[in-house]
């Protein structure tokens, strides 16, 4: 079984500790590295267990594979500050939003890198993630860390060019469907139901639809043409939408926010 050594024990890297656990990683195997002593506590408790650390030293002993789950600003000094524990053939794996590679490999020289770029669903074990290798990883490196993360939902591979998009679309995306939430409630409430009723209809449906779309291998234009009769409610209310010029909102919405990830992984 591989050693895991996750750095940070805040909600992404609980949420991956938890999948390889419950994807059959023996708690022996997974070890998380928690400085705040506070934050210590809710990580053991959570993950009742998983050893709990208090130094990045600790926990990369004999790990093979080193998850970064820390704040971007933390990276550089974390992965210093554990550098000599860590085994020359290590993959380290950063789920650090931002950071470079050319930057994980100048605190980690000569180790196999991989780049993360996973997304909050990954806490219910539905996560989006993409990954990109750095100059020492391998076909072996690519696999291990796609097997990590698909513990906690989907892995696709991507050049580093594209994890800003990737940013922009599926890391932040979450926040646009949760937006759609809020609006849809709204709406409910303003056309005359109560709100938790509002609130109950507007989740399942969501939830139906996401559903639909994942299981049952339709195009998403496919899917919205089966709900829309010609003359009828839904197509009233697409109407609406398509004239508020909704479809362009959220291209523009996903630019915005690849450009300001280019803009904050230069800074």
């Amino acid at each position: 079984m591989t050693n895991v050594a996750v750095l940070g024990g805040g909600r992404m890297g609980s949420a991956l500790v938890g999948g390889l656990r419950d994807a059959g990683f023996e708690p022996d195997s997974l070890r998380v590295a928690e400085t705040d002593p506070e934050r210590r506590r809710v990580v053991e408790t959570e993950l009742a267990g998983i050893r709990v650390v208090p130094s990045a030293s600790w926990a990369v002993a004999d790990a093979e594979v080193v998850v970064v789950a820390v704040k971007p600003a933390d990276v550089g000094a974390l992965l210093e500050s554990c550098l000599e524990a860590l085994a020359a053939d290590a993959l380290v794996l950063s789920i650090a939003a931002g950071v470079p590679i050319a930057e994980l490999e100048q605190h980690a020289p000569r180790r196999p890198v991989v780049r993360a770029m996973p997304n909050t669903p990954a806490v219910v074990r539905l996560g989006a993630s993409a990954i990109a290798p750095g100059a020492h990883a391998t076909e072996v490196h690519l696999q291990l860390a796609e097997q990590l993360l698909g513990a906690v939902g989907t892995v696709v591979r991507v050049p580093e060019s594209l994890l800003d998009a990737v940013t922009g679309l599926s890391g932040s995306g979450p926040a646009y469907v949760f937006l759609v939430a809020e609006a849809l409630i709204e709406a409910g409430v303003l056309a005359g139901l109560p709100r938790d009723t509002a609130d109950a209809l507007v989740r399942q449906t969501l939830l139906g639809a996401a559903t639909l779309l994942a299981d049952g291998g339709e195009r998403p234009e496919s899917l919205r043409a089966a709900v829309t009769s010609p003359g009828g409610t839904t197509a009233a209310g697409l109407a609406v939408l398509e004239g508020r010029a909704v479809r362009s909102a959220f291209l523009d919405a996903v630019g915005a926010a690849t450009r300001r990830s280019k803009e904050l992984g230069a800074s």
